[in-house]
């Protein structure tokens, strides 16, 4: 396949990164003065983020080729993608060249975010495979693309731009009705509107805004956008009690944008259409697999340490504080440790619903954090640059456990050198006992700063010595 792009600029450049990383030929152009290079600089920059998600097999940057016209790219292109800046008569003079060289066959997209297709395809030799296919940046992680006609465009053109983006990894979505904005930008731009509203008023920062919906509605919006969301929030009776619940409230003046009047008609159609999309779910299902994902998401921040994820860090150190046994001189220590207790979560485990084997020890790593903390290395300890670093890792898969399953660990202190620490985590099913796997870690200890071993500090090493005698 060999993948058209017209214009380099952001979204251009996102798109033939996301061919690119397809395993396709990528034939691109754009008059700009350098824009070669940085097309290329900005390929290799997006790189790592598509090999991170995963690349097919003979995906090479080394594969995008840059040429002099537009003709030339439509000449050699199954598939042309048209990325000009958001111009109407620069767009349809783009196209003008690109039908008079792409071969009948070929399906040309615009990128454009809002101009209506049927005024792109005036004058076109072949307007019935001009399509719109408006995508999101960044192109080469975001799925969505919005597919839609013009008056002439025909179906075939189509299906097929909707078979290349599907290829491509994305989320073609069709609109049905030919609409400047389309339907996420009118979204977005509603939100917009207000917003510059909010801040011109002095009513807030945007600082405020922006956390107005990144610690609330946005994490919902990851998995069930707005009309799934309100289908929950009536309960039971889903959308329809949460119309005549909140309808009134559409009268109030809570944005400058003014809302339709709550018909029967309007009320059936949110009715029918959260209807479809809960399908045989039940209001219950729909509310379980909401709360997964939202700590799958605040989990996913977390290591980002942004927004909601941030915020649940802060929150499980306090955990930490209240709940984290610590060792004392002359405490009696039990053999062995029983430090750390958990459930199996939703993103631990596959597509049988079992426990993945990187999360066997990605739990072991709770379970040794839990040790850690026994022994008096926490986050100031670490701060004041000392750690563990695990050194070799022997882990034997015994049993398979299932999703929200009860585990407990089991830990035992093996060996313990001024620089170095052996343990094993025995892993069992919490309620029938069965051992599930064991981890057996040999760590060294680190000066993190001079980046070489270093003997642990005194609390903690007096700590080891204890629960080593312990456990012998």
């Amino acid at each position: 396949m060999r993948f058209g792009v017209v214009g380099t600029g952001v979204i251009g450049a996102g798109w033939a990164t996301r061919a690119l990383a397809r395993g396709w030929d990528v034939v691109a152009t754009d008059p700009a003065d350098g824009a070669e290079d940085r097309l290329r600089v900005a390929v290799d920059q997006a790189w790592e983020s598509v090999r991170k998600l995963g690349v097919f097999p003979g995906a090479d940057p080394d594969r995008l080729e840059f040429v002099d016209s537009i003709g030339e790219v439509a000449s050699a292109a199954e598939f042309v993608q048209e990325s000009a800046p958001e111009n109407e008569e620069l767009k349809r003079s783009v196209h003008r060249e690109i039908d008079a060289d792409a071969s009948p066959d070929v399906v040309v997209a615009s990128s454009s975010s809002g101009l209506l297709p049927s005024n792109l395809q005036e004058g076109l030799v072949h307007p019935d495979r001009l399509v719109i296919g408006h995508p999101f940046n960044p192109v080469y992680l975001l799925p969505l693309v919005e597919v839609l006609g013009g008056r002439q465009t025909s179906e075939t053109a189509l299906e097929g731009a909707t078979y290349i983006y599907e290829d491509l990894g994305m989320h073609p979505l069709r609109v049905r009705t030919e609409i400047e904005g389309y339907l996420s930008d009118r979204l977005q731009e509603a939100m917009w509107r207000e917003i510059l509203h909010l801040v011109n008023d002095g009513v807030a920062t945007t600082g405020e805004l922006d956390d107005a919906i990144l610690y609330g509605p946005g994490l919902r919006w990851a998995g069930m956008g707005t009309n799934l969301t309100f289908h929950l929030a009536g309960g039971a009776a889903g959308m329809r009690h949460m119309l005549e619940q909140f309808g009134p409230a559409l009268e109030l003046p809570w944005t400058r944008l003014v809302a339709p009047e709550l018909t029967d008609d309007l009320i059936d159609a949110m009715v029918e259409g959260t209807g479809a999309q809960a399908a045989d779910r039940s209001i219950e299902e729909l509310e379980r697999l909401r709360d997964d994902y939202l700590i799958s998401v605040m989990r996913a921040l977390r290591a980002h340490n942004i927004g909601a994820g941030q915020i649940l860090a802060r929150w499980e150190e306090r955990l930490h504080d209240v709940q984290q046994e610590q060792w004392s001189p002359g405490d009696v220590i039990p053999n062995p440790l029983e430090l750390y207790r958990c459930r199996v979560e939703p993103e631990w485990v596959d597509y049988n619903r079992h426990m993945t084997e990187s999360s066997y020890l990605l739990a072991a790593g709770w379970a040794s954090d839990k040790l850690f903390r026994y022994i008096g290395i926490d986050d100031s300890y670490r701060a004041a640059g000392y750690s563990f670093y695990t050194f070799e890792t022997t882990i034997k898969y015994l049993k398979e456990v299932g999703v929200d399953e009860p585990i407990r660990f089991a830990t035992r202190i093996l060996d313990v050198g001024d620089k170095s620490l052996r343990f094993v985590h025995e892993m069992f099913h919490a309620d029938n006992g069965d051992q599930l796997a064991s981890i057996e870690q040999l760590l060294v200890h680190v000066d993190t700063r001079a980046r070489k071993s270093t003997p642990v500090l005194a609390h903690p090493a007096a700590a080891l010595a204890a629960i080593a005698r312990a456990h012998v």
